[in-house]
């Protein structure tokens, strides 16, 4: 893949211009319309799900394995060095097979907070059957790993350890996927599994697909136009109480507006699921086979 453009957003953040990836993702989801859900992973199916019917709706999982990380392994010490995360991210999955690129808009963002419950009970740890409640109006808002989580006393997982201890562990990427309301990890499962660990939230990447620049600049410039709109009827009656205070608000307000737009982010697509119904049917008894107790 021919190096993207790149647009800095700050540090830490960063949004690629993909441009020569125009078919189907190598990492894709898959429907047959009807609820059945696949993840694939170029020809390897990787996830199955099922949602049931109804505004609340329960979505049934069950992993499949095969899942490879789209990056390179982290070496001890490239995590002790400076490094930018976003950018090297970036290289390596435009670089890589096996990742959900597409043509468009993708942003790369440090992140180091997350609301509670996120990697507590929102974390899902069961392997390879798992359930998530997908709320009314809403999605589930949790992280989802993509292969079994190694035990903390895993020898590379004790490995991260030391590294969560000192401060040079390196961010896990996550992929932010729209219908679920939260996060797929592309890669570092071990990573997490060793910041909680040492009772840490891991430090993540957040790759999220988000508006295409033409889109972004007519939202941007409607929003300006619109507060250039209001500044100019503040103006006009100088001498109003609180002039001073209201307009300082609107600027505000407006600088919050346009510095929130690279994360209003599109549907994740779902592309056709070759076979449909059967295909997934097959797939999902050959899987009741593997784990009868499942």
């Amino acid at each position: 893949m021919n190096r993207g453009r790149r647009e800095l957003l700050g540090p830490g953040r960063l949004v690629l211009h993909v441009s020569d990836r125009p078919g189907p993702p190598a990492l894709r989801f898959e429907t047959t319309g009807d609820g059945r859900i696949l993840l694939r992973q170029g020809e390897r199916p990787v996830l199955l799900g099922r949602t049931g019917e109804g505004c609340c709706r329960e979505l049934s999982l069950h992993g499949l394995d095969g899942y490879r990380s789209p990056l390179p392994p982290l070496r001890s010490a490239m995590m002790r060095s400076s490094v930018n995360w976003p950018h090297r991210y970036a290289r390596w999955l435009e670089e890589a097979d096996g990742t959900p690129l597409q043509d468009g808009r993708w942003e790369l963002a440090v992140r180091t907070g997350f609301p509670p419950g996120i990697w507590t009970e929102d974390f899902v740890r069961d392997w390879p059957s798992s359930s998530l409640e997908l709320a009314c109006g809403g999605g589930w808002h949790g992280v989802l790993p993509l292969r079994r989580l190694s035990p903390p006393d895993a020898a590379r997982v004790k490995a991260y350890r030391r590294h969560a201890r000192e401060g040079t562990l390196a961010p896990v990427l996550l992929w932010w996927v729209a219908f679920l309301d939260g996060w797929v990890i592309l890669d570092g499962h071990d990573r997490a599994v060793a910041a909680l660990a040492e009772g840490e939230q891991p430090r993540c990447v957040d790759l999220n697909r988000v508006p295409d620049e033409d889109k972004w600049r007519q939202v941007a410039e409607q929003a300006t136009h619109e507060h250039e709109a209001r500044i100019r009827r503040l103006a006009a009656h100088p001498d109003e109480p609180g002039h001073v205070r209201q307009r300082a608000a609107l600027e505000q307000g407006h600088a919050e507006l346009i510095a929130s737009l690279p994360y209003g982010m599109p549907p994740t697509g779902f592309w056709p699921l070759p076979g449909g119904a059967r295909t997934w049917d097959d797939l999902a008894d050959r899987a009741m086979l593997q784990f009868p107790r499942d």
